[in-house]
């Protein structure tokens, strides 16, 4: 199914709910967001795009971002968000990898782009100024959303790897479908009077995560700064109260040290997922203490986005649990949608307890890398995603982060994992960080 579709739904659903934000200000209804997507899809049909072909979007979050991801839905494209913070040559590299015959970009970014570009390259590039929410496209005449399988492609992630080029990760309607509807099942609840605030870059996983949002005609709210400022979060949530977020461990320690420092305390905030890196023991017990019981973490990875594990609010705050601290060092239970295994060097399943690397497999897993067969085959075999995590589970179900397999430590024969010592060394006076 398209996932374009939810979209189409919500504009008829909740057609008079206010659906995008910049800043306190609404500037579309569903019913308004809806229309425009859908003439913009009409206005990229104009433009030669068509069925399963690529476009970029290169541009911080603002206001047109999700309408923009819905139009390549709705017409059958497939969307490649890039990284906002990406020097004009790595984004021109994702453009042509990808093969996007077309591409968003804010017009400051317009002339190093096409600086960039492989002389041979047939991308066209799409300038967009600060203030226009798709202007160019009011005058066309709106497209139903066409039919998509849960095979299709919907969203290329081009990985951020420590070594070599990234890999863009093939994800379909289906995987984000499942993770979404999973979402409700395994992380919270979203209603129609929330709204989801967009701090953390929408290339990444802020972006996905508006699916569950859209499908409960909740608001969508694009901070006037264009990205993360603990000052400007706090007022919004203030402001629209029912505020959910996802924020990656080291932004909520900086939002817990500007709030330590004011005399009143956060409110409107309702779920704050976390992920993407290490949290500290020390930094979430000090976030639950600033901002309450409103923590969720789950563990994923581009190839099995948001959807491998998930600790759940309870567990975060859960104080009196005999095995509370055990339980924040993981990262939860295996959510509904996948299977998750640690296994040893021959790939064979290890009993609770054991460190070993963590597989997945499930309906949330990437079908493979995009032109890439051999990193695919050496990423999955049979259906299980090699994770390159090295972990372990109790016996009550609980996953728990060594560190990546590449950066195991091997001394006097004995595993060393930087993470236990990063641990460590922030229990020390002090010491901020630790990597």
């Amino acid at each position: 199914m398209n996932l374009a579709l939810w979209l189409a739904r919500a504009s008829r659903d909740f057609a008079e709910k206010d659906a995008l934000f910049h800043g306190t200000k609404s500037v579309a209804s569903y019913a308004v967001l809806g229309r425009l997507v859908a003439q913009t899809a009409t206005w990229l049909s104009e433009r030669g795009i068509r069925v399963g072909e690529r476009v970029a979007i290169f541009m911080p979050n603002r206001p047109d971002y999700l309408p923009l991801l819905y139009a390549v839905w709705y017409l059958g494209g497939v969307v490649v968000p890039v990284n906002a913070k990406l020097h004009p040559k790595e984004a021109a590299w994702v453009f042509e990898n990808s093969g996007a015959k077309l591409a968003f970009v804010m017009a400051d970014f317009n002339k190093a782009l096409e600086n960039e570009l492989n002389s041979k390259s047939v991308i066209e590039l799409v300038p967009l100024n600060s203030n226009s929410l798709l202007e160019f496209s009011v005058d066309c005449i709106p497209m139903a959303p066409v039919e998509r399988n849960n095979d299709d492609l919907a969203w290329l992630f081009y990985t951020s790897g420590t070594t070599g080029r990234p890999k863009g990760v093939m994800i379909t309607h289906g995987m984000l479908s499942a993770m979404a509807l999973n979402y409700f099942v395994d992380v919270d609840a979203v209603y129609k009077d929330d709204v989801t605030i967009y701090a953390a870059p929408m290339s990444h996983g802020a972006g996905i995560y508006n699916l569950m949002h859209v499908l409960r005609g909740a608001g969508h709210v694009y901070p006037l700064s264009g990205g993360f400022d603990p000052s400007e979060i706090f007022t919004l949530a203030a402001h629209f109260g029912s505020a959910h977020m996802f924020l990656a461990p080291t932004m909520i320690k900086r939002m817990s040290q500007i709030a330590s420092k004011r005399e009143d305390k956060p409110k409107g905030f309702r779920t704050i997922v976390y992920g993407g890196g290490p949290m500290y023991v020390a930094d979430i017990i000090e976030a639950v203490d600033i901002f309450g019981d409103v923590f969720v973490q789950i563990y994923g990875q581009g190839e099995c986005p948001m959807a491998i594990s998930v600790l759940s609010r309870k567990d975060v705050s859960d104080r009196s649990h005999i095995r509370w601290k055990d339980r924040l060092v993981s990262v939860g239970k295996a959510q509904s949608i996948v299977q998750v295994q640690i296994v040893d060097d021959a790939g064979t399943a290890l009993p609770f307890g054991s460190d070993g690397e963590i597989m997945v497999r499930g309906s949330a897993v990437m079908p493979g890398y995009w032109n890439n067969p051999e990193a695919t085959k050496t990423t999955i075999t049979n259906n299980w995603l090699i994770t390159g995590d090295i972990g372990a589970i109790d016996k009550d179900g609980y996953l728990t982060l060594r560190d990546r397999s590449k950066d195991l430590i091997i001394s006097g024969g004995s595993n060393i994992y930087p993470r236990e010592i990063e641990e460590v060394l922030l229990m020390c006076p002090g010491v901020e960080e630790a990597s």
